[in-house]
């Protein structure tokens, strides 16, 4: 893979474009885990839930390259399956986004996704798009940087969401897969809307998994990826919420039986099992007799 550490298949075999699959997002290892427990695929880690979950900060590129790498890393490591990450905007300019690429390969994630918002995201600020000209540029460096042929990377666009403009979403993402993307990412497009872009752009397809529509069958035949980036973090606060309330700080009794795993069923995912076989494997010196260091 020359020299890259991604682990599980590449996406574009995976997501060949013969199915449409429900992608949840998680924040941390331990979640990522839970993921392929569960089940699933294919695994994702982004910006936002890394800055809630490791510093309770809000998604306004207060969190670094590093630490998103590295929390990229933590989450790869824990599982078998690929796992996609939110690499922002690239962090650098075109001529050093060799470094951005660099670090989500040796964090072992099979691909990452850079975006052309420029402006103040989840927030009442402005928000605006870099030039085509740039993104492009910065997407043309970052694929060239790459070691491991199969490391993709997804082309993000915001002009749905920043200004609403499905034409200039296509327009994107054509130039995006003229450009050699395989998957672009077109943030808030609907079903409705897909069904245009799906006759326009030459690319697999991630889109956001979105509160109104009710079933997931509407996605089917028009993306390849349905994207929720929240559910495991928003699973996990609401069922800590639910269970703190209830116990209280006075509490009667602290069996939340239906809330709480046992310690037993937490570990059993952590490998400690792996660790014993390790342990006694290793120790069986102490089970023999160092004729030179112990005494008659």
């Amino acid at each position: 893979m020359n020299g890259s550490l991604r682990r599980g298949k590449p996406l574009a075999e995976l997501i060949d474009g013969s199915r449409t699959v429900f992608l949840p997002g998680s924040y941390d290892a331990l979640s990522a885990l839970l993921v392929e427990e569960a089940g699933f695929e294919l695994a994702y880690i982004g910006s936002s839930t890394s800055a809630a979950s490791s510093y309770g900060l809000p998604d306004v590129g207060a969190v670094t390259l590093d630490e998103l790498a590295r929390a990229a890393k933590a989450a790869a490591n824990a599982i078998t399956i690929p796992l996609i990450a939110d690499a922002e905007g690239g962090f650098l300019e075109p001529a050093n986004i060799w470094r951005t690429v660099r670090a989500f390969e040796d964090a072992g994630v099979a691909g990452i996704h850079i975006e052309d918002h420029a402006g103040s995201k989840h927030t009442e600020l402005g928000k605006r798009l870099i030039p085509l000209e740039q993104m492009l540029q910065k997407l043309r460096a970052a694929r060239e940087a790459r070691r491991d042929p199969h490391f993709e990377i997804i082309a993000r666009t915001d002009a749905i969401w920043t200004h609403g403009d499905v034409g200039e979403a296509i327009r994107r993402m054509q130039a995006f897969a003229q450009l050699g993307c395989n998957f672009v990412f077109p943030t808030f497009a609907t079903p409705a809307m897909l069904k245009e872009i799906r006759q326009a752009v030459g690319a697999r397809i991630l889109v956001i998994d979105l509160p109104q529509v009710k079933q997931f069958s509407e996605w089917f035949g028009l993306a390849d990826i349905v994207l929720n980036y929240g559910f495991c973090i928003y699973a996990a606060a609401k069922g800590v919420k639910t269970a703190l309330a209830r116990v209280g700080r006075r509490p009667a009794s602290t069996v939340l039986d239906d809330l709480l795993e046992t310690s037993a069923e937490f570990e059993s995912r952590l490998g400690y099992d792996a660790y014993v076989d390790r342990a006694r494997r290793y120790s069986s010196f102490s089970t023999t007799k160092d004729t030179k260091y112990t005494k008659e």
